[in-house]
């Protein structure tokens, strides 16, 4: 909290009335938090280095940058000053030097910053971009990834570039699915693991000949990707060598790093397999994994496997709910103590807690996890976790957002349960001057008459005796959650911001609820969650008198623009509807999206086999309904919905007559970033919700 000097009485409560001293949010203070991130404990334990990213308006870009903070708490350091790229610091074993990866060449390269002070160098010199180094137990050696050609050398995969470049025809020629995905065509370039020698950066390819992506595109990374405790071997996550469209099964390699043939440690299960992770003595290996194939909500569970017997155990009933990611306790025991601790990060409702997760072996080989895991770190985003053992508090590092507080780093003491203190404040000063409110949440009887939870976000300068109107969003995936979380897009302080209260409900099909609750949205997009969304609505208007519910605009994306599709022609209790890059015909998205396992799952196979399914379905279907003023908001490179789904949404309201508008973005997939168009997007969203709502 800022200090309040004494002063009279009146200045006092002028400085302390959120209505009177602070004010609502705009884009400028969205745009002007500073995103921290990716915290790394010293060998030492007396450091933490981690990135700080700021948007530079007039260049239309982010900057990162390194900083560093002593882990008993103190003023935090600016380490790198270069523009552009900064990011993944990773301390050598011993604790002399920085691995991070650098813009600052003209291409993203690693470069070596001395612990001590001094100018960092530039360690590996590729034709091509890399990212993510991770050194090996030993020092000698940094892994990375780094997307070629199957079969070529970074300075092949170089040169191949450079000729399509300057070739005057742009043709692409595919034989097979995926020709594009997410927001980039396939170039016919796969992510690989390379490692290079820590002194010279000359690097080798592990998997020269893998047609895949390791890590899996477009969201794997570092994580999945792991060092061997003697430093012979590396771990790794690769993509389904084959019918990539319509499999989600990723799976856990081993390959030596000195090269050769890998081994697949998981082709058993068809389901996703990552995150392989050694145990500090090196005698196991622990990964999560979905056991259904063709999925991508199914319960991500721990495994782990013994490394000398090849058995794998299985945790499927450790807990309920999906592990986002997880961390060895450094081993400082006797190795005859059979017993472990992992520290994970869990998806559970609405907001992702870290939790202990004891394991020990009780006769040879057989592993067993005999207690719920035990909460550590509770409320908000938590990720980023690091711990150290060095002294007997056992600090863990992590990174905390909240709806109503952006992210920063803190620190908990694991042995003595202390409470959680703040390691750096980069957006506190922003924060203290904005009126935000915390996400309450609330509970309420869904379509089963089960319990289904939602937020509640209270306007800047709130007043119980006033009505507020409501913007309604819902969320996308659809399997996914409203977290309390500071969303760097779909900001709830944002849509507050002019005087509106916000109501977010996870209906049956979100995530931390239960695998049977996020079970129960597919094949079922428009029944049961239909109906937990109008329930959540009707029962937030009935319990906050401040609600008014003649003024309600509901807004969404991806599915939650689905969603806003299908309202539009099943009621008109709305006043203004917003649905960005939402799904408008389900049979013709089909033949244009590019991960297919996505729509055979959700609708029971492809449209052809399932051609009511799809038909009855879809919000194209129900145009003659359509009344609400509608807001349609797309980009150009979303593979994921194409555009022609925003496009044929647009064109039906026009030809109803429904008062309606396209924003569409050239330069945008199905996440709206750049700087620029953020801005754009959120005037031409809250303008559309004050005009209809206010």
């Amino acid at each position: 909290m800022r200090h309040i000097p004494v002063l009279t009485s009146f200045v006092l409560l002028a400085m302390t009335s959120p209505a009177l001293a602070n004010r609502p949010m705009t884009i400028d203070d969205l745009l002007a938090v500073k995103t921290v991130s990716d915290p790394q404990i010293s060998p030492d334990g007396k450091r933490v280095v981690y990135v700080v990213s700021e948007i530079d308006r007039e260049a239309n870009k982010s900057n990162s940058s390194l900083w560093g903070v002593p882990l008993a708490g103190g003023t935090p350091r600016r380490l790198t000053t270069s523009p552009g790229a900064n990011n993944h610091p990773r301390w050598s074993p011993d604790g002399k030097n920085i691995a991070f990866v650098s813009s600052r060449s003209g291409s993203s390269q690693i470069w070596l910053l001395p612990a001590d002070g001094g100018e960092a160098h530039q360690l590996t010199k590729l034709p091509i971009d890399v990212d993510g180094p991770l050194w090996s137990p030993h020092g000698d050696k940094i892994a990375f990834a780094a997307q070629v050609y199957p079969g070529k050398t970074p300075e092949e995969t170089a040169a191949k570039d450079k000729e399509k470049e300057a070739s005057k025809s742009k043709v692409r020629v595919y034989d097979k699915l995926m020709i594009r995905h997410w927001t980039s065509w396939d170039e016919g370039k796969r992510s690989h693991v390379f490692v290079a020698d820590s002194k010279t950066g000359a690097a080798i390819d592990l998997t020269p000949s893998l047609d895949a992506n390791t890590p899996p595109a477009p969201f794997g990374g570092s994580n999945d990707y792991a060092w061997s405790a003697d430093g012979k071997k590396l771990a790794f996550t690769a993509e389904p060598l084959k019918d990539q469209a319509w499999s989600t099964n990723t799976d856990i390699w081993m390959v030596s790093v000195d090269g050769g043939k890998p081994e697949n440690l998981t082709a058993a299960n068809k389901g996703a397999d990552a995150q392989p992770s050694f145990s500090p003595a090196g005698d196991l290996l622990a990964y999560v994994s979905q056991a259904r194939s063709g999925f991508e909500a199914d319960h991500w569970v721990l495994n782990i496997r013994d490394l000398k017997s090849g058995e794998t155990t299985t945790f499927p009933k450790l807990i309920d709910r999906p592990i986002q990611s997880f961390v060895w306790e450094p081993d400082v025991r006797n190795h005859n103590d059979r017993s472990w601790t992992l520290f994970a990060v869990i998806d559970s409702k609405g907001t992702e807690p870290i939790v202990r997760i004891s394991v020990h072996e009780e006769s040879a080989g057989k592993l067993v996890a005999d207690r719920a895991p035990e909460p550590v770190v509770s409320g908000g985003i938590n990720n980023s976790v690091q711990i150290h053992v060095s002294t007997n508090a056992r600090p863990l590092v992590y990174v905390h957002s909240s709806a109503s507080k952006p992210a920063e780093i803190f620190k908990i003491e694991t042995l003595n349960r202390s409470e959680p203190v703040a390691l750096t404040h980069h957006n506190e000063k922003l924060i203290e001057g904005l009126d935000v409110s915390k996400a309450e949440g609330f509970s309420f009887k869904g379509a089963d008459g089960d319990e289904v939870s939602g937020w509640l976000i209270k306007p800047p300068g709130f007043e119980a005796n006033k009505k507020y109107p409501v913007v309604f969003l819902i969320h996308g995936g659809p399997q996914g959650a409203w977290h309390d979380e500071w969303h760097a897009r779909w900001n709830y302080q944002m849509f507050a911001s002019p005087g509106f209260a916000v109501v977010a409900i996870n209906p049956r099909g979100s995530t931390g609820y239960g695998q049977k609750f996020t079970d129960q949205i597919s094949q079922d997009w428009t029944g049961k969650v239909y109906d937990d969304l109008m329930k959540g609505l009707d029962f937030a208007l009935k319990t906050y008198p401040f609600l008014d519910g003649n003024k309600v605009g509901a807004a969404g994306g991806s599915y939650g623009g689905f969603m806003v599709n299908w309202i539009a022609g099943h009621t008109d209790r709305f006043k203004a509807l917003i649905s960005h890059a939402g799904v408008f015909d389900l049979t013709s998205k089909y033949g244009t999206t590019e991960e297919l396992w996505f729509p055979e799952w959700e609708f029971g196979g492809p449209p052809w086999e399932k051609a009511d399914h799809y038909r009855e379905r879809s919000p194209s279907g129900f145009v003659a309904n359509f009344k609400t003023p509608t807001l349609v908001t797309h980009g150009a490179l979303d593979f994921r919905v194409p555009d022609a789904q925003g496009l044929g949404m647009f064109t039906s309201l026009q030809r109803r007559g429904v008062a309606s508008r396209y924003v569409f973005f050239p330069d945008e997939g199905h996440w709206i970033l750049k700087p620029a168009n953020r801005v754009a997007w959120w005037n031409e969203m809250l303008g559309w919700l004050k005009t209809y709502l206010k």
